[in-house]
């Protein structure tokens, strides 16, 4: 027996391999997309990986004999033959001249949605091979499903740190040709008939990949983003490299290079100099922040700047300042009078070239009067106390910086920075109208839903705003703004030619015919920025917004407040009126596509989950024969667990990207510990095949427990460590993850068991696969437009509804091993013709598999 349990081991060993080659390729061509393209047509990849499981299942369901039959022989050619698969789809997707700013012109979308056509065309095949292997390995090894499984998860899990770790050292158009080695490595690890021959196969189909991707076109940043014109400018030069999980950062040096500060037009007439001279800093081919070049920090601009009202209305400032600008924001609050800064820099690369420098780019010289603080905004603002400050000020590109740095603009962010200013202080943020005004009305739904958790009845005398013709900047006040302060920012913003959108008791109608900049409003009506005369889009809807009231602009959009439940701040689309957004797609900008890539993901996800449903309907015409009566079950257990594992996913990695202050190690801790405690699980769930129900009851409470402790009292706690080191939390955070991983793994496998080695078992990891890839954008939709909690309960639901419909197996004959072992000869040996019972997808009696004798 231990001979043969040890080939057992042995033949999974490929599968694992496989299994973290696909997922670390996977990880890649994700990467791939954020940098080549945008970050937001990644979801493709999750519905191309899990559109080619789903019917790799369904066609491994239909020829379940045939494929049985010929195990031997397709183990031995598939990891080949994926190799190929994975370089030709690589080296077609980086060929693929896709555009999604053509998206929205109605001249040039028709080419772009061919485009994407071709991504799923070149792609498809690989994932569904890698599918193929895996459901042949669960039929050759149905009897030993709970260990299958794990192995397969932990490799996933395993697979997805590899990718990560590789991303520190390997450049992101690296990472899908050095991830196939797993691929290749997959049949020297195989026991038994057609090992050699596979190990040539792979080793033949590796060279002729690399051979592939190193002749065909090279992968290149899209023509149409940030980083592409300075970088092919004649002169320009990149001049420092990092390279991480959270994104790949270029430093440019450039002529074109300034700091992206708003000024005056007549900073010249006020003897004022303009912004100098410096590097660029590009994550993932977006311009994040100027970084300063050797000597002196240079910040003789700031007092025409817009930012720099708070510091004229309160001479010798203690600021927090919230985003750093590369070091140019402490300069320019040092430049207009601060006597104590502290400063908070969410971006962890902006944040090491502060302490340390980048490249030629030098170090942030020490000032006494300035602090660089641990952690993110909200800490700083909690950790500080009552009475600390007289500006909280939020740099411009701070929201654009980093993914996590959404957090420091809700109301809960806004709730503690009121809470800790001085009477009399402000908080300050920027909000960039260029696209929209309606970014500027949510901030301000934010702010009153903060002033009034503050018991504040009259938001409105505790708010000014004032702009240019590109951002604005709300001031907040905790206390009512005093005559002095109105007066004073109306003659600081005459004499620069800015324009104030609202102070107490402005009369809108009146400050219409002073304008010094137009801001027509967004009409969804004619699908046009227009304007018919001086305008002022935020002014016309201030008092509405501040006093709870709907505003003309809500008919079209969301002005909402953000929360850390619902924290996305590019979300203003009404997305229930999607005709309407689909013909307004010109005028809307970048950062909301997003939500309708969602759309159009979820879209097909459900069309490729009904198809993977109706499956059984071809079973049943291929064995009109059989005499069983089929089983619903499989078809609402299955996709409950697809749905709600990735539900708490995403739930978890959300909440771990705000309390760690960075989205990519969140997403890393997260998935990685999740795969590796939910493969664990599932070997557990081998041991338990004799008492399905009873184990599955065990993993509901487990799961149920923990969801309810977290909805209870996660945020509350996050909240008050906000200030423990990152090694701490993160190790928090896999503690977290691990219990209710573990019980996230028992549910599949015991289900597995139950439908047999039948038709219904590939099947049933393509419904699995299948609603899965619904429920990835499904989550972004719920978390964008319901909130991060609605993930939780639906989930816990899901959990619930699989354990109502799970089978009570017949009790076990004692004499009757858990495990039918494999053939000693071969622990992969050709399968025997199954009965013809044993084809119906939903046999009557399930249990032979568990309960015959080896």
């Amino acid at each position: 027996m231990s001979t043969t349990s040890d080939k057992a081991r042995a033949a999974l060993i490929p599968l694992f391999l496989i299994a973290m080659g696909v997922v670390g390729i996977e990880n890649a061509l994700t990467r791939y997309f954020a940098v080549a393209k945008w970050s937001e047509y990644g979801y493709w990849i999750i519905s191309i990986v899990m559109a080619g499981f789903a019917l790799s299942g369904v066609v491994v369901a239909l020829f379940r004999d045939a494929v049985a039959r010929h195990g031997v022989l397709l183990r031995t050619i598939l990891p080949a033959a994926m190799v190929l698969a994975a370089a030709l789809g690589y080296q077609a997707v980086t060929a693929n001249p896709f555009n999604p700013l053509q998206l929205q012109n109605p001249t040039t979308w028709p080419d772009q949605v061919r485009n994407i056509g071709l991504y799923y065309a070149v792609l498809l095949p690989f994932f569904f091979l890698a599918g193929l292997y895996i459901s042949l390995i669960f039929i050759l090894n149905h009897r030993e499903i709970g260990r299958v499984y794990g192995y397969d998860l932990i490799g996933a899990g395993l697979g997805a740190a590899l990718a990560l770790g590789l991303m520190f050292v390997i450049h992101p158009f690296l990472l899908a040709p050095v991830l196939m080695i797993p691929l290749a490595l997959a049949p020297v690890f195989q026991p038994g008939k057609g090992r050699w021959a596979g190990i040539g196969l792979s080793a033949a189909a590796f060279v002729g990949a690399q051979a592939i991707l190193f002749t065909g076109t090279a992968p290149a940043f899209s023509e149409f983003k940030a980083i592409y014109a300075p970088l092919n400018t004649p002169g320009a030069a990149v001049v420092a490299e990092v390279r991480q999980p959270r994104g790949h950062y270029l430093l440019l040096e450039n002529f074109t290079e300034r700091v992206d500060a708003d000024v005056l037009n007549n900073a010249g007439m006020m003897g004022v100099s303009g912004p100098p001279s410096t590097y660029g800093l590009y994550r993932d081919g977006n311009r994040i922040a100027a970084l300063p070049k050797a000597g002196a920090l240079e910040a003789a601009y700031a007092p025409s700047a817009l930012s720099a009202a708070p510091y004229a209305l309160r001479p010798g400032a203690e600021a927090l300042l919230v985003g750093l600008s590369g070091g140019y924001r402490p300069a320019e609050a040092l430049r207009l009078g601060a006597a104590r800064i502290e400063g908070v820099e969410g971006e962890p690369v902006l944040r090491a070239a502060l302490i340390n420098g980048l490249g030629p780019s030098p170090a942030l010289a020490p000032d006494p009067r300035f602090t660089l603080l641990e952690g993110g905004p909200i800490a700083a603002a909690w950790r500080a106390g009552p009475n600390a400050y007289d500006v909280i000020d939020l740099s411009a590109d701070f929201v654009d910086a980093a993914p996590a740095n959404v957090a420091g603009v809700t109301a809960e962010a806004m709730h503690a920075y009121l809470a800790a200013l001085k009477p009399g202080g402000m908080v300050s943020v920027s909000v960039s109208i260029r696209d929209f005004p309606v970014y500027a009305l949510r901030v301000l739904a934010t702010a009153r839903q903060a002033l009034a958790g503050m018991g504040v009845a009259d938001p409105s005398a505790h708010v000014m705003v004032y702009r240019s013709a590109w951002n604005a900047r709300i001031l907040i006040s905790s206390t009512p703004w005093s005559a002095a302060d109105v007066a004073a920012l109306q003659a600081w913003a005459a004499e620069r030619s800015f324009d104030v959108s609202w102070r107490p008791g402005l009369d809108v109608a009146a400050a219409r015919s002073s304008l010094f900049n137009d801001l027509p409003s967004v009409s969804f009506a004619s699908g046009q920025i227009v304007s018919t005369g001086p305008n002022d889009a935020i002014a016309n809807e201030v008092e509405a917004v501040l006093a709870g009231r709907p505003s003309p602009s809500a008919q079209a959009f969301h002005i909402r407040p953000a929360t850390l439940d619902r924290p996305a701040f590019y979300a203003s689309l009404r997305l229930e009126d999607l005709p309407t957004l689909i013909r307004r797609l010109e005028v809307l900008p970048q950062a909301e596509i997003g939500a309708l890539v969602n759309i159009a993901v979820l879209g097909q996800a459900i069309v490729i989950a009904l198809l993977v449903l109706a499956a059984p309907l071809q079973f049943r015409r291929r064995t009109s024969g059989a005499t069983d009566k089929p089983r619903a079950w499989p078809a609402l257990y299955f996709p409950a667990l697809g749905l709600g594992f990735l539900l708490i996913e995403i739930w978890l990695i959300d909440k771990a990207a705000f309390w760690l202050n960075d989205y990519s190690s969140a997403f890393a801790l997260v998935l990685t510990s999740m795969l590796i405690f939910s493969g664990l699980g599932s070997m557990i769930a081998g041991r338990c095949a004799a008492l399905p129900k009873a184990a599955s009851l065990i993993g509901l409470i487990v799961i149920l427990g923990w969801i309810a402790a977290m909805w209870v009292g996660a945020e509350d706690f996050m909240m008050r460590t906000l200030d423990q080191p990152w090694a701490i939390k993160g190790a928090m955070v896999v503690l977290a993850a691990a219990p209710v991983s573990l019980a996230l793994g028992l549910p599949f496998p015991l289900g597995l068991i139950q439908v047999g080695d039948g038709r219904a078992l590939p099947w049933a990891w393509g419904l699995n696969g299948a609603f899965s890839v619904v429920a990835t954008p499904l989550a972004n939709l719920m978390s964008r437009d319901i909130g991060f909690s609605s993930l939780l309960i639906v989930g816990a639901g899901l959990y619930a509804v699989a354990f109502l419909v799970l089978p009570v197996a017949a009790p076990r004959p004692k004499s009757a091993p858990i495990f039918e072992p494999a053939p000693p000869a071969d622990p992969f040996a050709d399968l025997p013709e199954p009965a013809a019972a044993s084809l119906d997808p939903f046999p009557a009696d399930t249990r032979h598999n568990q309960t015959s004798p080896a």
